[in-house]
């Protein structure tokens, strides 16, 4: 399966709560944190709809 690295570069402050809501699930809180997750349908779906908020890799 394969990985993605997902990164926050924009704020959340003044952003819908459900669109922070899915950051915080994804574990970003803080401009620049990293993290990885397997490919996967809901985690594809998450970065979807917040994806402006963020910078996605293919590991």
């Amino acid at each position: 399966m394969a990985k993605l690295k997902v990164t926050l570069v924009k704020s959340l402050i003044g952003r819908k709560k459900d669109h922070i809501a899915t950051a915080n699930a994804l574990g970003l809180r803080k401009i620049g944190k990293t993290v990885e997750h397997d490919e996967t349908a809901q985690i594809r779906g998450m970065i979807n709809k917040v994806d402006y908020l963020l910078k996605v890799e293919e590991v």
